[in-house]
């Protein structure tokens, strides 16, 4: 016979095993106890019988001690005969010496159930097998001895009894592989339900959509760090909290009002509107589980999950992607237009040298700068792709911050020192970071010229810094105290072809951003104070952040499909 399966985790078998264990030791103590008082009240020593509780006693305390580790392996063996062994020869030699009418046949069920329970079904029918003999032996000693009684009798209870204890057997035994069986499903499943958990927590706390999960009180049982961030709430702060508490969170609170009292799911677009802030534009879907047994909580009660999402993302991404269409013409027409754009100008120049009239100059000078703004133009346009390209093939690169800065700002100033003048502090000496030196330069000076149309004439007008924020992690900021920017302008700052000037292309701050996303880095506006001469002013600030050491590259953009 195949061996007992155990189970994953034997720890059931090794209660089952102690539980045997000490039961014997009891049944041992029981039994000298009661022989002990018995002999005592009657005055009929036995200490053949005696001797034997008490070497019974012992062997069941030893292995109690001894086998307490572990239960021993279900096969039939030698390694029985601690146990099993024990109980046999104890039980018949009680059976044996005890002279009086107390039968002791009952206790040959401890080691069948032992054998049932842990061992094979060989092992079991075999126990019950030793015992059928054994009580066949006995009624045939009984008989030999000259013993009342009816032979036949005797014989036929023994055989009744054996039948019984062979039925026990195995039925206990089927119970007990059934028991091992519904284990090892219980454990697999538990195993397959754990594994699930973790990869829907690990989903869940990944997911860029905010989730919530929420009671019938409006309680957020849970959610995942990007459904905290869209709520606004605190670095720290963690589930459970109610939503009720918060006054900008009452959309919400009604969209899973909605969601229980339907028992519908709902989608629903909301604002979450905080005192000082621009309001946070979501679209949210809710969904409620079914109601919970009592066996797992309260009866009858619902959660609702709420998926929550950035609509200036999914507004953005929209836009991207009309963007890149549009970027993708544009570099074609800019393409195409650059030949006769150049046979323009060429014609304009040799019309210029044989004009003479005043009148006529002015109108071929007219011509002259409208086609050369036409060619920057394209150039920027087809810039897009060229910078892509150059970025795509460039190998990594490193660049000293400080010194990196201090002389594109030399450069930059040295063409018109009266005008350009700055407030320059660098405080990141020997910081290195991953970045291009000429891409840095292109950089710093688009935001440098942008900072120049704006600002004031004030030399503390234009602040030029450079600091550390942590190990490792460093940035540049180039503020100037503009006017604020419409937010209608600053929504769109870094999309491509969009600017609040006429004459502009649209794509010096975009092609920035491209740069920075290229080499891990960010760049993004705020409106800050900082210190002048006058006191605190509030200025436009821009900041790239550079990549942290180890840090993986942000990935690409969606524009990267714009090509020539």
């Amino acid at each position: 016979m195949a061996a007992l399966p155990l189970a994953l985790d034997d720890t059931p078998f090794l209660r089952l095993w102690h539980g045997f264990l000490t039961g014997r030791a009891m049944v041992a103590l029981a039994l000298l106890l009661l022989q002990a008082l018995g002999q005592a009240l009657n005055h009929t020593p036995e200490p053949l019988v005696l001797a034997t509780c008490l070497a019974y006693l012992v062997a069941t305390v030893s292995l109690r001690v001894a086998g307490r580790h572990a239960p021993p392996p279900p096969h039939s063996g030698l390694h029985w005969l601690p146990s099993i062994g024990v109980d046999l020869a104890a039980i018949s030699a009680l059976q044996l010496l005890h002279t009086g009418g107390m039968s002791f046949t009952p206790l040959f069920g401890l080691p069948i159930l032992m054998a049932s329970v842990l061992g094979t079904l060989t092992l079991a029918l075999g126990t019950t097998a030793a015992v059928t003999l054994l009580l066949l032996a006995w009624a045939g000693w009984l008989d030999t001895q000259g013993l009342g009684g009816d032979a036949a009798q005797r014989y036929l209870q023994a055989a009744l009894t054996g039948t019984g204890y062979f039925i026990a057997a195995f039925l206990v035994h089927q119970l007990a592989s059934r028991l091992v069986r519904e284990q090892q499903i219980a454990q697999h499943n538990k195993a397959a339900a754990q594994m699930q958990s973790q990869v829907s927590a690990l989903v869940i706390q990944n997911l860029t959509d905010g989730v919530l999960v929420v009671d019938e009180e409006f309680t957020v049982r849970t959610a995942n760090p990007a459904g905290l961030q869209l709520l606004g709430c605190t670095p720290g702060s963690a589930p459970p909290f109610t939503l009720v508490q918060s006054a900008p969170w009452q959309p919400l609170v009604a969209l899973a009002h909605h969601t229980f009292h339907l028992e519908q799911p709902q989608v629903a677009d909301v604002n979450l509107v905080s005192e000082g802030q621009s309001p946070i534009g979501l679209h949210a879907r809710t969904w409620l589980t079914a109601p919970r047994r009592a066996a797992t909580g309260p009866a009858g009660a619902r959660l609702c999950v709420m998926f929550l999402h950035d609509l200036r993302e999914m507004q953005a991404r929209l836009r991207t992607e009309k963007l890149a269409a549009m970027g993708r013409m544009s570099a074609a027409v800019a393409h195409e237009i650059r030949n006769p754009l150049a046979a323009i100008v060429q014609a304009n120049a040799l019309l210029e040298e044989d004009l003479h009239d005043p009148g006529q100059k002015r109108l071929t000078h007219m011509v002259q700068q409208n086609a050369d703004r036409l060619a920057r133009i394209a150039e920027e346009i087809l810039d897009i792709a060229r910078v892509q390209h150059q970025i795509s093939h460039a190998p990594a690169s490193t660049v000293a911050l400080d010194e990196s800065v201090a002389q594109i700002w030399r450069d930059w100033s040295g063409h018109d020192p009266a005008r350009r003048q700055a407030v320059v502090a660098l405080d990141t000496e020997q910081m290195h970071v991953e970045f291009d030196a000429e891409h840095l330069r292109r950089v710093l000076v688009n935001l440098l010229d942008n900072a120049l149309r704006f600002m004031g004439q004030m030399p503390d007008s234009l602040q030029l810094t450079t600091r550390l924020h942590a190990p490792g992690q460093a940035s540049v900021q180039v503020w100037s105290d503009g006017p604020p920017m419409d937010q209608s302008v600053e929504r769109h700052l870094f999309e491509p072809f969009f600017s609040s000037e006429s004459r502009s292309s649209g794509l010096g701050l975009y092609i920035c951003r491209e740069l920075c996303e290229r080499h891990g880095a960010s760049i993004s506006y705020q409106r800050i104070q900082r210190m002048t001469q006058r006191g605190d002013m509030e200025g436009n600030a821009f900041t790239v952040h550079f990549r942290k050491s180890g840090q993986l590259q942000a990935p690409a953009s969606l524009f990267d499909t714009i090509v020539v």
